[in-house]
């Protein structure tokens, strides 16, 4: 027969205190500091990733709202924000680096949060593009300061890393899913000044949370022995080279998933609300590549995994090129897997061969360059649908995939897994 402690314990029992002490030990354990600046970090790359994308997955009804016929006519006024996301990057990881990275993730939250609502209130095209740029200055913080303040001593970084990159990619996911349901309801101004407001919010708490650095990272001891200048050269170089390539994937796919998926799924689904969350759950399933390819880093060398991970994107984008309905969303969520995959190897390889103290400048030189070529992918996007469709540009994302492969085949030898 039951006993009264095995059901349920009267207050002020000793069964009903250790229960209350275990969970009051849990509630430590999960609100610790570090614990909580974590999570801000991970939700501020989320916060990234989820304004950037808002426009794109908007662009259809603020298209019509500012009197364009067609989307692609209004997808260029959308390049400055991405160009200066990689332009913006040198400056922010000096600041990070030199002056403190504590105050540079509070200048994003806020500073993203209050471009995104001035992008609510525009009017015209040109002032959604200038608009846009501001919120492409602000969302240039947070890769060159926000990942090397989250993996510094960390024990397994490219878990940490892979964990970041799918917060990363929960920001795209839900940037399809909110916009697709506040565009319809409400209208796209709504999908601007709601997450804006949130920005802000976080980060009022990430300035009540995090604590205050006793000094500049680059004034710190060095953490670990710096490698040779001539093998960073030479990393630096093929690094930013395959990022080169693997940033115009990023950008064609997620800046023209949408409108992908809505051309193919005519006459199937053509509700915006739906669309969306199909898109989202593609972004949602696929961003878990990133946490499986992070374990990896930590235990296997990283040139052998971002060859596979590459590999595999060539012939996934030659088959979506002619696919339509469900077989082109699963092929999708595949390419999508893939592509996401590739992004933690350029963060891991920073966390193995750079000392912390010079993370963040080292980062934001490697994105200036990567994104900020490849933000020439947004500009082209709307005339290259226009004008050849999306079968050629899933071709041509195919060739660049390898491309991508060429490149990190160049990459060095590594005889151990990468960790710092």
């Amino acid at each position: 027969m039951l006993d009264q402690e095995s059901i349920g314990s009267p207050a002020g029992s000793p069964a009903a205190s250790t229960q209350a002490e275990r969970a009051a030990a849990l509630a430590h354990a999960l609100l610790t500091p570090s614990r909580a600046l974590s999570l801000l970090l991970n939700a501020g790359h989320a916060i990234d990733h989820m304004m950037l994308l808002i426009f794109a997955t908007a662009v259809g009804a603020i298209a019509a709202d500012f009197g364009f016929a067609r989307w692609e006519d209004l997808m260029p006024y959308s390049v400055g924000a991405f160009f200066m996301f990689g332009l913006g990057s040198i400056a922010s990881g000096r600041l990070g680096d030199l002056w403190g990275r504590r105050g540079m993730m509070i200048i994003f939250f806020v500073g993203i949060g209050a471009s995104a609502i001035l992008v609510a209130f525009t009017q015209t095209a040109w002032q959604l593009a200038v608009a846009l740029t501001v919120l492409g200055v602000f969302s240039s913080i947070y890769h060159p300061v926000g990942i090397p303040m989250l993996v510094a001593g960390a024990k397994n970084p490219g878990l940490t890393i892979g964990i970041n990159g799918l917060a990363g990619n929960m920001g795209i996911a839900v940037a399809a899913i909110a916009t697709g349901f506040l565009v319809k309801a409400i209208g796209w101004r709504a999908a601007f000044i709601v997450p804006g407001l949130v920005s802000i919010a976080g980060g009022v708490v990430f300035a009540l949370v995090a604590p205050r650095e006793t000094a500049p990272p680059s004034k710190r001891a060095p953490r670990q022995a710096i490698s040779t200048r001539g093998t960073v050269a030479r990393l630096l170089a093929i690094m930013t080279l395959a990022a080169i390539s693997a940033s115009f994937v990023f950008n064609f796919t997620t800046n023209g998933n949408a409108q992908l998926l809505q051309e193919r799924f005519r006459g199937i689904v053509e509700d915006p609300a739906t669309l969306g969350t199909l898109l989202a759950v593609v972004y949602a399933i696929a961003a878990f590549a990133q946490v499986i390819v992070g374990k990896l880093i930590d235990h296997f060398p990283i040139k052998r995994i971002y060859l596979v991970v590459v590999f595999a994107q060539i012939p996934l984008f030659a088959l979506a090129a002619y696919a339509e309905g469900w077989t082109l969303w699963v092929l999708q969520l595949l390419f999508m897997a893939f592509t996401f995959g590739a992004i933690p190897f350029t963060d891991a390889m920073v966390v193995r061969y750079i000392d912390d103290g010079m993370r963040s400048r080292v980062s934001g030189m490697r994105i200036a360059i990567s994104f900020g070529i490849s933000s020439i992918a947004v500009y082209l996007l709307g005339p290259v649908v226009k004008a050849a469709g999306f079968g050629a540009l899933l071709l041509a994302l195919s060739a660049i995939a390898a491309v991508s492969l060429l490149f990190v085949a160049l990459l060095p030898p590594e005889e151990r897994p990468a960790r710092p």
